[in-house]
């Protein structure tokens, strides 16, 4: 069961309902333990006393405001508390704002807000409601875990959402970021403009956050395994090449016209387009060809730790699955014909298929698994 992460009262007038506060997200970032070169030996941080070497007890930690010159103001966790009496509990809503008029730069974490007994559901539903009918977001404070944070509470379907926010301060002035700040930059005219616009409405698709996925994870996880095997990796292709001013025009035309035939592709909707232009990602990796990802090889099993975490303890890595791997298709996208039923699809390496799907423009690609993308690759017209 979920346990919440702040407990606490929501009010808005003098209305108030006791609530907790529940994580909304999950970071599933793959982890990696740091180790010392050529061995298995883990490396860990620990709090030292900077005079004396030894090792400080987190009990025995406070906090320190820095003067200068060696001088601290030493301040006690719970004096940080004793500051703020009784408000550190209390979500207090002090206005009502049109939703839009939030920018996102000013989002940062959110939470899922719940009501702390089922006494209080109509009170909660009845904010939530009202909320959604009206299409407006709350403002409020709150203090949690030692800092204040200035919030926006917003209705979803069936829960209410609280977002901490970053204070105006801390959001930068574009201004101030001389490669992004206004001036120098020269108008587009107006047939660029309605090209990009046809673009814009040609690769327009519904919002589906499923259908979305982190594809660089995934390609961590595999290079983990291949590693694990003893396996050779193969880099990923570099960035497309730069559109030049001059070519602009005829770039665009010609990003337009394949939109649209993707657009109008097997199923007859824009899920084709939509599907392959959400994941930058696969795509970019997938399609361009001035990268050379064939110069990105590195060799895997050398018996160092930070190759494989269990080198150290192991030995060196079978490397027969690596030499059976060695010199297939590993040369840039560009000029590779589409793959037939002529060639040996079963002997490429999940990461080949895959880029060769790319070329083929096969949708649904970066879902599928070997299996499925020899079959997708097989109903490929050869050139």
């Amino acid at each position: 069961m979920a346990r919440p992460v702040w407990t606490g009262v929501l009010t808005f007038g003098l209305v108030t309902v006791p609530v907790g506060l529940y994580t909304a997200t999950e970071d599933h970032t793959v982890r990696f333990h740091q180790l010392q070169r050529d061995t298995a030996d883990r490396i860990r941080s620990r709090r030292v006393n900077e005079r004396t070497g030894r090792q400080v007890s987190s009990d025995d930690i406070v906090k320190g405001y820095d003067l200068g010159e060696g001088d601290y103001v030493v301040v006690q966790p719970d004096e940080l508390d004793e500051i703020a009496p009784g408000r550190s509990k209390v979500i207090d809503i002090a206005g009502f704002v049109d939703l839009h008029r939030i920018e996102p730069v000013y989002f940062a974490r959110t939470y899922y807000v719940g009501p702390r007994g089922e006494e209080y559901r109509k009170v909660y539903e009845l904010l939530r409601a009202a909320l959604q009918d009206a299409d407006k977001a709350g403002i409020a404070t709150m203090t949690m875990r030692n800092r204040q944070y200035l919030t926006a509470l917003r209705a979803q379907p069936t829960v209410l959402v609280l977002h901490t926010l970053h204070w105006a301060d801390e959001v930068r002035d574009p201004a101030g970021v001389p490669d992004v700040a206004p001036g120098g930059h020269t108008e587009p005219t107006r047939q660029e403009l309605e090209t990009a616009h046809r673009l814009i409405d040609a690769l327009t698709v519904d919002w589906h956050p499923e259908d979305y996925h982190d594809t660089y994870e995934e390609r961590v996880r595999e290079l983990v395994e291949a590693k694990r095997r003893g396996e050779e990796v193969v880099g990923e292709a570099g960035p497309p090449r730069t559109t030049d001013v001059v070519d602009l025009m005829a770039a665009l035309e010609r990003s337009v016209a394949r939109a649209r035939s993707r657009t109008s592709g097997e199923n007859g909707t824009k899920d084709g387009g939509g599907e392959e232009t959400g994941r930058g990602v696969a795509r970019g990796s997938a399609t361009s060809g001035e990268g050379g990802a064939g110069a990105a090889r590195r060799k895997a099993g050398g018996g160092s730790a930070e190759d494989t975490a269990t080198a150290g303890r192991r030995g060196s890595s079978a490397g027969g699955d690596r030499n059976r791997r060695k010199g297939r298709d590993t040369g840039t996208s560009r000029g590779r014909r589409r793959v037939g039923q002529g060639d040996d699809l079963g002997t490429l390496s999940k990461e080949q298929l895959y880029r060769r799907a790319g070329e083929a423009e096969i949708a649904g690609r970066s879902r599928m698994n070997r299996d499925q993308l020899i079959e997708a690759l097989k109903k490929q017209p050869a050139a």
